[in-house]
């Protein structure tokens, strides 16, 4: 298997020359589904207070469902429109005393730049819009207007940062390579924060790296064969990542406390994965990945990621001795946007939660999955309802790791509204506990977090 070095095309284009200043970009012909019924933007910002409940909202939500994703102009090209390019916007919902006090959906920054479109969280105090390739964090106001670049991370930044819950601490790993070439930068920021520590990991090429994973011992630097194209970038591509299937792919295990010399890197069979659900260290030391895994990505479909192949859960365990990987798959169905009980992040864990997806693009159900004795159950959005990535909240008081609610945004093509949807996890055979009704539509997107009032400040 070769492993490129593109350092030799002496590529020193600018970011925003390619059009990736709100975060990724495409070039395709023809019909685009990332731009049809639910995908498409909306035309408005809008607010609206004290919102229509069916159910009960549990006491003890205080806070606000932030969810982030692209909205380009409605006469955006078609043919070269990719998914992941659209202007940033999000879309809140605050929850206190058991009512839906407001929705709000607002543009992140400006036109002229400032748009982060891939995730929003809650650290140190602020609420904060994020990107990857390079995109500068944005903080947000407890109602989502913009306030302009958080410039304590360093600089750019990812769409998936990595909460340590023993130290607080965010773990990151930013790529961008327009201006960092020929690596990528580990990042932690401390739990005030503030940029603790960085390192550069050399890389061969040039990969896509949308997300990493933590165990206890390791960092886990996801190196696969999506990589930037320079035929796509010089036939004038907003979007140059390609499936490249001469690029090995394979997973690197980085010491918590180690250098880039010390990464152990394993061979993995070639695919791309956007999303880890998880990662920990078993009884033997192996390292325990689950993750949502494409056997292709921007090989035919450069307009997003469903076009090439099914998104399915599969497990591998690294043995850091022998460099080995054991790919297993533990479900085939398609899915994506995989998450757990954000405490045991890193570490061993019973329950995970994915979204299905459709061969069609649409997300129909939600997937519960015990990871321990590979039980699954399934709740169905119903006839023309289609959810998002479900959020799980742990309720307060829990006794059982399951023992919380999953949240989401769900679109109704019957009313083209949308509804936030909160069910009980422990439970999806259960109605939800509450569905909140919204006189707008939320289009499909990406990644968001129930962010607690204890968390932000007002």
């Amino acid at each position: 298997m070769i492993r490129r070095n593109f350092l030799q095309a002496g590529l020193g284009l600018p970011i925003a020359s390619l059009g990736l200043t709100g975060g990724l970009g495409g070039c395709s012909n023809g019909s685009n589904r990332y731009l049809d019924g639910n995908y498409g933007p909306v035309s408005v910002e809008s607010t609206t207070m004290d919102l229509e409940v069916t159910g009960n909202i549990p006491a003890d939500l205080i806070g606000r469902f932030l969810r982030n994703g692209p909205n380009p102009p409605a006469d955006v090209g078609r043919g070269g429109y990719h998914w992941f390019t659209g202007r940033g916007m999000v879309h809140g919902l605050r929850i206190v005393n058991g009512k839906a006090e407001w929705y709000k959906n607002r543009y992140i920054g400006s036109d002229a730049g400032i748009s982060p479109n891939t995730n929003i969280i809650g650290h140190a105090g602020r609420t904060i819009a994020i990107v990857e390739s390079g995109g500068l964090p944005v903080n947000m106001s407890y109602d989502i207007a913009t306030e302009g670049v958080n410039s304590s991370f360093g600089g750019g930044f990812s769409a998936h940062p990595k909460l340590d819950p023993d130290t607080g601490e965010l773990h990151v790993m930013c790529y961008d390579w327009a201006n960092l070439r020929d690596h990528v930068r580990y990042v932690v920021i401390d739990e005030e924060g503030e940029l603790d520590s960085e390192m550069d990991i050399p890389l061969p090429g040039m990969p896509m790296i949308h997300d990493m994973s933590l165990t206890e011992n390791y960092v886990v630097i996801y190196d696969l064969p999506v990589t930037l194209s320079f035929l796509a970038l010089g036939t004038g591509a907003d979007f140059p990542f390609r499936w490249d299937n001469e690029y090995e792919a394979r997973v690197g295990l980085l010491p918590r406390y180690g250098n880039p010399e010390d990464i152990i890197w394993c061979p993995l069979t070639q695919n791309y994965s956007y999303h880890p659900m998880n990662a920990f260290e078993d009884a033997s030391g192996n390292v325990v990945i689950d993750i949502v895994r494409y056997d292709k990505m921007f090989d035919q479909d450069t307009n997003g990621p469903f076009g090439d192949s099914r998104p399915r859960l599969e497990r591998w365990t690294v043995n850091a001795k022998t460099r080995k990987v054991n790919e297993q798959i533990v479900d085939a169905r398609g899915q994506e946007f995989p998450r757990c009980h954000p405490d045991l992040n890193s570490k061993a864990y019973q329950f995970g939660y994915t979204v299905a997806v459709s061969e069609a693009g649409s997300f129909p159900s939600i997937y519960k999955y015990n990871m321990n004795t590979g039980a699954t159950w399934q709740f169905d959005f119903g006839a023309g309802r289609s959810g998002a990535e479900p959020v799980f909240v742990p309720r307060e008081g829990a006794s059982a790791e399951d023992d919380g609610y999953l949240m989401t945004y769900v679109y109704d093509a019957n009313k083209d509204k949308s509804d936030l949807v909160i069910l009980d996890a422990m439970d999806l055979s259960r109605p939800a506990l509450a569905t909140i009704h919204l006189p707008v539509r939320v289009p499909y997107g990406f990644h968001g977090n129930w962010i607690p009032d204890t968390l932000v400040s007002a």
